[in-house]
């Protein structure tokens, strides 16, 4: 058939699409997923619930169990469904979505891991208040957490309202929206019950699965090919409509110096982004040394180098046994590739194969979704409830009426208040998620990597290395990135002007990227820059030693 650009290419493969077959073995593996999760969630819950269980676990997690924890925290929709499917539509350039994700690690094993698990106690806003010891610093970064891990939360809930419904064998909005509503009643179930305890359980179960379903569709597919690994980028090339452009740079971001420019700008969000959220950065305080906590990262960049390799390859395979038109007409955003190739590989439509890998790796997926949202969740929870609540708003001494003077929340008054704010932000992704629906997951996670580059990144790295930065430098920081990186985005063609906008029907854009972090992250750092110069008070020198001596040898941590 003749593509839209042009190319001659041979006939794509016949169209795939799940049946009605598939769907009652579907659901049944759904159901024994959920049934899973809350088993673990129900049985861990009752073995503790101090506010060091319900933030950390209690510390106790060995650097293989953690490292499992992080790759399963890391490996969300995005990579599954978002970045396989970018793949399949757009080839090499989808690729460059993995590669930005996984040198991230890089600068989180070099920069971070060991020096936040001895400076921090639950939060990010702990290690800036070892040395900023102000309210304001507390609620300006708790706050930017929120906002980074909320669009993290949509992300994933998107991921899992698409899924849904083509297991239902529908586009309908109404099965995506009720699937929304579902994955965000469950998330919430998780972190009120069990904490961090739990939602580290589920987080390895979840990555054991994921790197096993993973292995499996790619030796499959390999076995497909005989091995050879040429033919499938040559069959990928033909069934994609772009011809060989589909394996050469340019087919998404290529076109014009704008589109290429977004891409930069996506390319820096992804590899500064992992160090700045905080759902990564909890998760050093889950393992009882700083040590630990570098071990945690090594394994957690094995797997996750691993899985992406294996991702392109099921992009490629997507796009080869299936075809990039009919992939795309599954789902526009390409979410569905990974599901539907499992349909190919087990031998397609009306065998018995077909439907069990079929069912099988879309509960995968969608096991995948439910742990990653229901430890966004528990990060987002503790920033307000331990940062915002307690740090920020009742940390200091206030009068009652008579002149009495009102004591700090205790650390279980936090924790009750963390499982009210797990109810709050669980409500508010699922309205926004329901707007986003149309959004690829991997394109939504960028978003969230942006605003965590430019809001937490600047001022995490000034405050552990810079020993002037001040109190003023760092709520600088934290705006200075966060206010630029959102407003971007609302003038942006992700919310209006484009076919695939938040509000298609208007169009008020007049930021011409995609992904703000090419003129956010530097705001972030030059805001912090210019409010330590323009301080009125120096850097406390004290201060920035007792920080410098914990972080580096761990004297003093939790």
């Amino acid at each position: 058939m003749t593509a839209t650009t042009g190319v001659m290419t041979t006939a794509t493969p016949s169209p795939v699409a799940p049946t009605g077959q598939h769907h009652g073995l579907a659901i049944v593996l759904f159901a024994v997923i959920v049934l899973v999760t809350v088993g673990i969630t129900l049985w861990v819950g009752r073995q503790g619930n101090a506010a060091e269980d319900f933030y950390a676990g209690g510390r106790d997690f060995t650097p293989l169990q953690n490292g499992f924890a992080l790759s399963g925290d890391y490996l969300s929709a995005a990579s599954f469904l978002g970045v396989a499917g970018l793949i399949a539509l757009y080839g090499y350039d989808g690729v460059l979505y993995s590669v930005g994700f996984l040198v991230a690690w890089l600068v989180v094993l070099m920069l971070v891991a060991e020096l936040v698990r001895n400076a921090g106690r639950y939060t990010l806003a702990d290690v800036l208040a070892l040395r900023l010891r102000r309210r304001r610093v507390r609620a300006a970064a708790g706050g930017a957490s929120v906002v980074v891990t909320l669009l993290y939360l949509v992300a994933q809930m998107v991921g899992a309202g698409s899924l849904v419904a083509l297991l239902l064998g529908t586009n309908s909005s109404q099965a995506r929206t009720w699937t929304i509503i579902a994955v965000g009643a469950l998330m919430i179930v998780y972190v009120t019950i069990g904490g961090m305890r739990a939602t580290t359980w589920i987080q390895i179960v979840k990555a054991f699965l994921l790197t096993a379903g993973s292995v499996l569709l790619t030796v499959l597919l390999v076995v497909r090919f005989h091995g050879d690994l040429f033919e499938l980028m040559r069959q990928a090339a033909r069934h994609s409509g772009a011809g060989h452009r589909y394996l050469e740079p340019g087919l998404k971001y290529g076109a014009t110096f704008t589109s290429r420019l977004d891409f930069f700008s996506l390319g820096l969000a992804l590899v500064l982004g992992t160090a700045g959220l905080p759902h990564i950065l909890s998760r050093f305080y889950t393992v009882p040394t700083a040590r630990a906590a570098r071990r945690s990262t090594m394994w957690a960049i094995g797997l996750v180098g691993g899985f992406y390799l294996m991702a392109i390859a099921l992009g490629l395979g997507a796009t080869a046994l299936i075809g990039s038109a009919e992939v795309r007409h599954a789902n526009s955003a390409g979410n569905t590739a990974v599901p539907l190739l499992a349909l190919v590989l087990g031998g397609g439509n009306g065998s018995t194969g077909g439907v069990v890998l079929f069912a099988l790796i879309s509960a995968i997926a969608f096991a995948t979704i439910l742990a990653v949202v229901a430890g966004l969740t528990l990060a987002s929870s503790a920033a307000f409830a331990h940062d915002i609540w307690a740090g920020a708003w009742r940390g200091a001494p206030r009068r009652r009426r008579g002149g009495e003077i009102a004591e700090k929340p205790s650390e279980q008054q936090e924790v009750v208040v963390a499982r009210f704010a797990a109810v709050g932000i669980g409500a508010a992704a699922i309205v926004i998620s329901l707007y986003a629906q149309q959004l690829n997951v991997a394109f939504l996670v960028g978003l969230a990597f942006a605003v965590a580059a430019s809001s937490n990144l600047p001022v995490l790295l000034y405050s552990l290395f810079w020993s002037r930065f001040t109190v003023r430098g760092a709520v600088w920081s934290v705006y200075g990135g966060l206010v630029p990186a959102i407003a971007l985005v609302v003038f942006s063609p992700v919310v209006s002007g484009s076919r695939t906008a938040l509000f298609p029907g208007v169009d008020f854009h007049w930021f011409p990227l995609e992904n703000p972090g090419i003129v956010s992250i530097p705001l972030g750092f030059l805001a912090g820059w210019i409010g330590t110069l323009t301080s009125p008070e120096p850097a406390d020198a004290d201060r920035f030693a007792e920080l410098e001596v914990r972080a580096l040898t761990g004297a003093g941590a939790a």
